[in-house]
């Protein structure tokens, strides 16, 4: 069995979405309510990256990303960018599983989707990535020796299937089945990542609240008592094992990590609980990444226990400090949350403690603006949160990115 990879992950990671500043925010608010153009937004951007790369440099991190900045929502363009995939405003509920998280608490907000993205013929990738820009201006403002720390996050596979009633994700007329859809989305995303490793890209990180939805008994319960399933919902999360594999093929040397918490919304909303027990097994074992970034800020996401399913050449970056508020965690206490999980990845692999710990890393536990309005804190918060994540990984694992 090959060793876990190490730089990339690091041990003190974030999860790529970071607070936008003001002057970003009110340019695009501007543009929305149409009081100016969107003429000089791009150079607004571009000068708020350099701000927050130099930030995360300052701070010691070594996974940089752009904030997201030019994404409204974390998963970015790539499902809209695709041939078959039209993205519509003011969508029918009839489409939607009412009691999957995401949509649930929307409409406990009262709200509704306000958009979706639907397969509207066969699926396919244009040739052109809608991430690429956003890579290669990281790569203008770093130097060339830190181009393979760049981190890009991506969306989620199964971000518009999971959502929609069955038979409701495509057309009947053009995908027989869930397996014909999957195929494609499947090659288009594999053709995302060979251009984007073309370009130089070495280190990605697959953005997915959908998996942990998986760990919560509302969202069980809603499937169960949906007449219109024909299958299991473990069935389900089989064949979302065996997509993603088929999405990941890649080059050995691209690290291909998956990010799973329980919702981030606006107001610092989450959507979901319960613990990663139920999947730890396949979720650990068979899907094909090296590195898990597991939300454990608070008991919504269980206990450590769950480790115990890690294989040996596979990492764990541990979400213990939260994204959602401003209060600063204690040091030590952090410190000894990931002295306990080392255990629990320890007991299940045969290790010491101290040879566990060499699979570890520590993060916030989800990003800080998932959606461009960000959580419930500060800029400054923010800063503080980061600093502390280097602080930590810099005592457990001392000398090392």
């Amino acid at each position: 069995m090959p060793s876990a990879p190490r730089n990339p992950p690091f041990r003190a990671e974030h999860l790529g979405s970071l607070l936008r500043p003001s002057k970003l925010l009110d340019k695009r608010r501007a543009i929305q309510q149409k009081k100016e153009s969107g003429d000089d937004l791009s150079k607004i951007e571009d000068s708020s990256i350099d701000d927050i790369v130099k930030i995360q440099t300052d701070c010691g991190f070594h996974a940089i990303s752009d904030g997201e900045y030019r994404r409204h929502m974390f998963w970015g363009t790539f499902f809209p960018s695709l041939n078959g995939m039209k993205e519509i405003q003011g969508p029918d509920l009839d489409i939607f599983r009412l009691y999957v998280p995401d949509i649930a608490a929307f409409m406990e907000e009262g709200h509704v989707p306000g958009e979706t993205v639907i397969c509207v013929g066969k699926i396919s990738h244009t040739g052109k990535s809608s991430y690429i820009g956003q890579f290669e201006y990281l790569k203008s403002i770093l130097p060339k020796e830190k181009h393979g720390d760049i981190k890009m996050t991506l969306a989620a596979p199964n971000w518009y299937h999971l959502r929609y009633k069955e038979g409701k994700a495509y057309p009947k007329d053009v995908y027989s089945s869930d397996k014909e859809y999957f195929a494609d989305i499947a090659e288009a995303y594999r053709t995302e990542l060979k251009i984007l490793y073309d370009a130089g890209l070495r280190n990605a990180q697959v953005d997915d609240p959908n998996l942990a939805y998986f760990c919560s008994d509302k969202m069980i319960e809603g499937w169960n008592d949906d007449s219109a399933n024909t299958k299991s919902i473990d069935d389900l999360f089989d064949e979302y094992i065996s997509f993603y594999n088929d999405c990941f093929k890649r080059p050995s040397d691209m690290h291909l990590g998956i990010h799973l918490c329980r919702g981030n919304f606006v107001n610092s909303r989450h959507f979901s609980e319960g613990g990663y027990d139920r999947i730890a097994r396949k979720l650990f074992q068979e899907l094909n990444v090296s590195t898990y970034y597991l939300e454990y800020d608070t008991s919504r996401a269980g206990g450590f226990e769950p480790l115990k399913e890690l294989p040996k050449n596979k990492n764990v970056i541990l979400g213990v400090i939260t994204s959602k508020f401003p209060k600063l965690e204690d040091k030590e206490e952090m410190k000894e949350r990931i002295y306990k999980a080392a255990e629990f990845v320890a007991a299940g692999s045969g290790e010491s403690k101290e040879e566990a710990l060499q699979r570890l890393g520590v993060s916030p536990q989800c990003g800080f603006a998932s959606h461009e309005d960000g959580n419930l804190l500060e800029y400054e918060d923010m800063v503080q949160k980061l600093k502390l994540v280097r602080t930590i990984a810099s005592e457990i694992w001392p000398g090392q990115a």
